[in-house]
C-alpha cells in the first residue's frame, strides 16, 4: 500500500460526454487542461484532445466495435496506467466517452484504485442518451404522458434476452427506452417489442454521431424502422430511443401526439 507522504497525485476519472467540446462540463474542461497524461476511449474526438497541454501525453486505450483483445488485459493495463502515472505525481486523467457511470468500466477502476490507496474524484459526463434526446428534441418523460426513462442495452451479458422481455414490458407503463449497442442484435430487439406491444404503436428514433457535426436520425414505427435503417445505413456510434412519443417534436409531427392518444 501506499501513503499521502508519495505526493500521489488524484486520478480524474472524467465523462467527456457525447462528443462536442461545447458539451463539457467546465470541470472536465479544467481537468483536460492540467492534465499530465490523458487516458482516452475510443469515442473521444480529436477535437476534446486538442484542449489539452501541449505537453500533455495522450495514450489511446480504446475499444473498437469487433475489437477481439482480451478485455480483461486491457482493463488491466488501464488500471496499471493510472497507478503508475499517479505515483510518479503526474495529473492523470482518465477520460470517457459519454459519462463514467452509464455502461462504462468506470466502477472497476474506482475499486482497483480504492485497493491501492489511490486518490480519485468523478467527474460527470453528458451521456449521449440525454444528448441525443435534447438535441433532436425528443422528449424522455413528459407530464401525464411519460412518466420514466430507463437506460438499457441491446444486449445482456450472456445473450439470453430475459431482460428484454421485462424491458418491453415496462413500455406499456409509460416508460421510454435510452438504448445503447443495440446495433447487433436490432432485429431480435424489435422483434420481442412488437411481440409484446401488439396493440401499442410505439416509435424508434435511431441517432447516429450524436453531437458530431455530421449527426443524422431515423425515426419510424416499430413495423417500419428496420426497413428505414435498412434503405439508409447509418454510421456508428448509434444510440436508440424507443417509446411513445420517441420522435422527435416540430411543427410536422404535432398532430402525431393527439393520434397516439386515440
Amino acid at each position: 500500500m501506499y501513503t499521502e507522504t508519495q505526493h500521489i497525485k488524484k486520478v480524474s476519472i472524467v465523462g467527456a460526454g457525447p462528443g462536442d467540446p461545447e458539451l463539457l462540463t467546465v470541470r472536465a474542461l479544467n481537468r483536460i487542461k492540467s492534465a499530465d497524461v490523458i487516458l482516452h476511449d475510443n469515442l473521444v474526438p480529436e477535437a476534446i484532445l486538442e484542449l489539452s497541454s501541449p505537453t500533455a501525453e495522450k495514450i489511446y486505450v480504446g475499444r473498437k466495435y469487433a475489437d477481439t483483445q482480451d478485455q480483461m488485459d486491457r482493463q488491466q493495463n488501464i488500471n496499471d496506467l493510472m497507478r503508475n502515472y499517479a505515483l510518479q505525481g503526474k495529473n492523470v486523467v482518465r477520460l470517457k466517452s459519454g459519462d463514467p457511470f452509464i455502461f462504462g468500466r468506470a466502477v472497476e477502476e474506482i475499486r482497483y484504485l480504492l485497493h491501492h490507496n489511490i486518490p480519485f474524484e468523478m467527474v460527470p459526463g453528458i451521456t449521449s442518451g440525454i444528448a441525443a434526446a435534447n438535441l433532436q428534441q425528443i422528449p424522455l418523460t413528459e407530464r401525464n404522458r411519460s412518466n420514466s426513462v430507463l437506460f438499457c442495452t441491446g444486449h445482456t451479458s450472456n445473450y439470453d434476452f430475459e431482460q428484454l422481455e421485462a424491458l418491453a414490458n415496462m413500455l406499456k407503463t409509460g416508460t421510454t427506452l435510452i438504448m445503447y449497442m443495440g446495433f447487433k442484435n436490432l432485429k431480435e430487439v424489435i422483434s420481442k417489442l412488437k411481440e409484446v406491444n401488439k396493440r401499442e404503436t410505439l416509435y424508434l428514433s435511431a441517432i447516429s454521431k450524436v453531437s458530431q457535426p455530421d449527426q443524422s436520425i431515423i425515426t419510424g414505427t416499430l413495423n417500419e424502422i428496420e426497413q428505414k435503417l435498412e434503405k439508409e445505413p447509418l454510421p456508428m456510434p448509434v444510440v436508440f430511443i424507443v417509446g411513445k412519443y420517441a420522435f422527435p417534436i416540430t411543427q410536422e409531427t404535432l398532430s402525431m401526439i393527439t393520434e397516439n392518444e386515440h
